[in-house]
């Protein structure tokens, strides 16, 4: 059984702790204004692990993209990924863990993040302009009215996010894909980034814990 953090508080200690936990806080919170015109960002030296019972999502979208940012010793780097993107999304059951290694006294820290456990489809996650920087993906799935090899420029729905393009982190004439719907259950991901114009979390739980065995998967 993995131990808690407990105990006084060292503020040195808790702002190594707590920097990567705040930033991944807004990695599946953050509300941005301009939805699908978000703007780039540089992504941390730590992907995050998703989970989640059911993912439907209405305007899917799927394209190669390349996210920039940092190791975790701030040299600069850059990880390949497949991007999806929904219109619309709700999910049940929903956990995210992100392990910062190397806490002086402590070992391996990881936040773990739950929501959308309710049955009740009014208290599930929901979304709004979601994109999410996958690296790795399993789950099964279905579309509908699927269409595979359009053009990135001509993508419905969200499409591509204009600051990947001006960066040329994305190619508008490369291969995508596109679906009216999708259906995804037993979702495991390893992702670098999520940003969405709206996530609305219900039931939001967060829980910080020694070692790794709290992570989702």
């Amino acid at each position: 059984m993995e131990s808690q953090v407990r105990g006084g508080t060292r503020w040195k200690r808790f702002a190594v702790v707590m920097v990567p936990s705040v930033a991944a806080t807004a990695v599946i919170g953050v509300a941005l204004a301009q939805g699908a015109l978000a703007a780039s960002f540089s992504v941390s030296g730590q992907s995050f692990k998703v989970t989640a019972d059911t993912l439907n999502g209405t305007g899917f979208s799927q394209y190669g993209a390349i996210d920039s940012g940092y190791t975790l010793t701030g040299e600069k780097t850059a990880h390949p990924v497949a991007v999806s993107a929904f219109s619309n999304a709700t999910i049940h059951k929903m956990c995210q863990s992100v392990v910062t290694p190397g806490i002086p006294g402590i070992g391996s820290v990881t936040l773990r993040l739950t929501a959308g456990e309710s049955s009740d489809p009014k208290k599930q996650v929901e979304a709004e302009n979601l994109y999410i920087d996958v690296e790795d993906l399993g789950a099964d799935a279905t579309f509908h009215d699927i269409n595979i090899g359009v053009a990135g420029k001509d993508l419905k729905g969200p499409g591509i996010k204009s600051g990947e393009i001006a960066n040329k982190q994305a190619n508008p004439y490369g291969f995508a894909q596109e679906a009216t719907r999708a259906e995804l259950t037993g979702v495991k991901q390893t992702a670098w980034a999520t940003t969405a114009g709206t996530f609305k979390l219900n039931g939001l739980h967060m829980g910080l814990s020694t070692g790794t065995k709290a992570e989702c998967y």
